[in-house]
């Protein structure tokens, strides 16, 4: 399968597509020029400044979203402003990479070092109080975070690992029982966004590759998307019927005319649905 491509090169660093009807569909961030891009029904799109960094954005359900910025976590307001919460940490070096929301409405960001250094990283927790906490330690590029239909289990990817990995999630432990799920073979490019769709197969974006591939909830193989350039980055369903597939791709570090179409919005209709996204309850 092939996806479409439906925007032009607009993204330095595409990521962290997000449908949301509160806001009328799908969001996206260009993360490193710290944009907040809206896909109008138009096929237009619109472009907000937050910060030096936007990491991921999610809906809150009083209206306006939750966002993850260069060191910490920010608050929009149902009129678009924005409240930047305290620094969890003062450490140039080191910015918020990606994240989501889990089933009891708490919001997760995790953190990389510039250089991707090993081991700098966390993920962090903003509860709807607005306390934080650390959740994973230990961590170098924190990438996709997403829960099965059911909630009780959780998948997550630390690219350089090389793997999906999969935790038992409840709501007082948290994530548990950290193992394997998938095991990416060498060559098939580099585990980044993913998703997770109603019958719980799970959808990687293959940085390095071109591709998404979608997982069986077994753990295998079973669906292809080939998308053309080759750092693509994340994944979500969105549409009317939650039944297409949109794809944000990358062209960081490629030269000005090295693949010409990285840093496009592409669209797939794949043939399952996702589920509703999981609004921050803050």
């Amino acid at each position: 399968m092939r996806a479409e491509q439906i925007t032009p090169s607009i993204t330095y660093h595409g990521e962290g597509p997000v449908w949301s009807e509160s806001w009328g569909g799908l969001r996206f961030v260009d993360m490193l020029a710290g944009d907040i891009l809206t896909l109008a029904d138009t096929g237009s799109v619109t472009r907000e400044h937050v910060g030096a960094v936007a990491a991921v954005v999610r809906p809150r359900r009083g209206g306006g979203a939750v966002i993850g910025l260069e060191r910490g976590f920010g608050l929009q307001a149902p009129d678009g402003s924005v409240q930047a919460l305290a620094e969890l940490w003062s450490a140039p070096d080191i910015r918020m990479n990606e994240g989501g929301c889990d089933p009891d409405g708490r919001f997760y960001c995790g953190s990389m070092a510039y250089d991707k250094r090993q081991g700098a990283g966390k993920v962090y927790r903003l509860d709807p109080d607005l306390s934080t906490r650390i959740v994973l330690e230990d961590v170098t590029i924190s990438n996709g975070l997403e829960w099965s239909p059911d909630g009780a289990l959780a998948y997550y990817n630390d690219t350089p690992t090389g793997r999906i990995a999969v935790f038992d999630y409840d709501r007082d432990a948290g994530l548990t029982g950290r193992r394997t799920f998938v095991e990416i073979p060498d060559g098939h490019g580099h585990p980044d966004g993913l998703t997770v769709d109603a019958d719980g197969g799970v959808w990687t974006a293959l940085y390095g590759s071109g591709t998404v591939h979608r997982y069986s909830p077994e753990g295998k193989l079973d669906e292809v998307i080939e998308v053309g350039p080759k750092q693509v980055t994340a994944c979500t369903f969105g549409g009317a019927g939650l039944d297409e597939l949109f794809i944000t791709t990358s062209r960081e570090e490629l030269a000005p005319d090295e693949q010409p179409q990285a840093g496009a919005l592409f669209r797939a209709k794949v043939g399952v649905t996702g589920m509703p996204v999981r609004p921050f309850a803050g």
